[in-house]
């Protein structure tokens, strides 16, 4: 399942997070939650997490120096979990602490996962996004 659009949340005061409800049943055999590049938290299926790891380690060689501290971002900073009754994640405060999360949220689709970022930042970094597209597109256009 591809995961778009946005959706407007709000943490609990046990820092849980309700997760989209069209996304539940993607999501049912098990969550990863791990730190974006930037700053927000990703939610995972556990298989896309696996699959997005490899990915980058791809080409690598395993005994690297590159190698070691890829694969220990992704799993020191990587949380596995499951769906509560009500469809809710528990944050852990290492990952609310790189997103800066508090209680207002956004819940973004990004392809092979979601992103939660807090809600101002995104309003802010999306608005940079839109900015930067025409030149993102031009490169692409430009490339060999």
């Amino acid at each position: 399942m591809a995961f778009r659009g946005t959706f407007d949340y709000s943490l609990d005061a046990k820092n849980r997070l309700t997760i989209p409800a069209k996304f539940r049943a993607s999501l049912s055999e098990g969550v990863v939650l791990a730190k974006g590049i930037e700053h927000c938290m990703q939610v995972w299926t556990p298989a896309g997490f696996e699959a997005y790891t490899d990915a980058a380690l791809q080409g690598v060689h395993r005994l690297s120096e590159q190698s070691r501290k890829l694969t220990r971002f992704f799993s020191a900073n990587s949380f596995d979990t499951e769906l509560d009754a009500a469809g809710r994640v528990m944050v852990p405060g290492f990952l609310l602490e790189h997103a800066t999360l508090r209680k207002e949220v956004v819940v973004t689709g990004a392809g092979d996962c979601l992103e939660v970022w807090d809600r101002a930042a995104w309003a802010d970094y999306n608005a940079k996004l839109s900015d930067e597209l025409p030149d993102i597109t031009a490169a692409f256009g430009n490339a060999g």
